[in-house]
């Protein structure tokens, strides 16, 4: 039905700009259109992670990412509804079908979408927006933030219904996975652990004696009477029952949106004796530095 309408290029040369090869983010009106509402605004992206803001939106918008050579490897997609993200629906097109991915009454800028995209095709979302009662052009914003992720950047478990990761312990060769792939990998412990039952989450702050590796900079510096040490929060599922604890911890997991989620987290002596075995039978999957 969207896909018969007429597609509106790079917002009618308005936004000539906005075509450039390095275009990460893209804010635009949804005036462009003017009152045909057949027309779809097109954006084309060309970054593997950055922003979207429609102003006064219009009919729909139609987001085609397309990732430089570099990041072709990279086949999922999340992306993060603006808290402002009310009165529209987004679809993914999948060769020429739209599936739905979310529609209004959700949480806005509380739920991510992952969803895989492979194939040959060019990865598009679409966003329509509803009619509102204030008019056809109603005083509003929405958009999402979006990520593609790779091998390093492995995705979590995230659904319609948000995240579905597993709360069971990791074995022994998940755990030396995580160490080489996680885009954060650091020994501490665990300060405080917090309790969000409306998001349904754990925010687990930590100490962190050593940051062996971070994608960003979720884990800061901070000055202590002690001396500086960098300290950080992970997030975690409700569901999964953190509790503190005493004694180091190795924490892995991913990053999303500037935030660190959890995956694996064994005691630092246990995974020391996990490595050692695997390093001296040759299983280990990278090199980790020990102290």
């Amino acid at each position: 039905m969207l896909l018969n309408v007429i597609i509106l290029m790079c917002m009618l040369g308005l936004q000539l700009r906005g075509c450039a090869a390095d275009l990460c983010n893209w804010t635009g009106s949804g005036f462009a259109a003017g009152v045909d509402s057949r027309i779809v605004l097109q954006v084309r992206l060309r970054c593997t992670e950055g922003s979207v803001r429609w102003i006064y939106p219009g009919q729909a918008l139609r987001v085609v990412l397309e990732p430089n050579l570099f990041s072709a490897r990279r086949t999922t997609v999340c992306i993060k509804p603006s808290p402002s993200f009310r009165g529209a629906s987004v679809f993914i097109e999948r060769a020429g079908e739209l599936e739905l991915l979310a529609t209004e009454g959700g949480r806005p800028g509380q739920q991510v979408f992952c969803f895989r995209a492979d194939g040959p095709h060019r990865l598009a979302i679409y966003l329509q927006s509803s009619p509102q009662g204030d008019g056809p052009w109603s005083r509003r914003t929405m958009g999402f933030r979006y990520e593609l992720l790779g091998n390093r950047s492995a995705a979590p478990n995230v659904g319609h219904s948000g995240m579905k990761t597993s709360c069971r312990p990791c074995n022994d060769t998940q755990l030396l996975m995580a160490i080489c792939n996680s885009d954060f990998v650091v020994r501490g412990y665990i300060k405080n652990v917090s309790h969000d039952s409306e998001r349904q989450t754990s925010l687990v702050e930590v100490s962190a004696v050593r940051v062996y590796w971070q994608r960003s900079g979720v884990f800061e510096q901070q000055a202590a009477a002690s001396g500086s040490r960098r300290s950080g929060h992970i997030h975690t599922l409700l569901q999964c029952r953190v509790k503190p604890g005493d004694g180091e911890f190795l924490f892995t997991g991913s990053e999303h949106f500037g935030e660190a989620w959890l995956g694996c987290a064994p005691r630092y002596k246990d995974f020391l004796s996990v490595y050692q075995t695997a390093w001296a039978a040759r299983r280990n999957s990278c090199d980790f530095p020990l102290d």
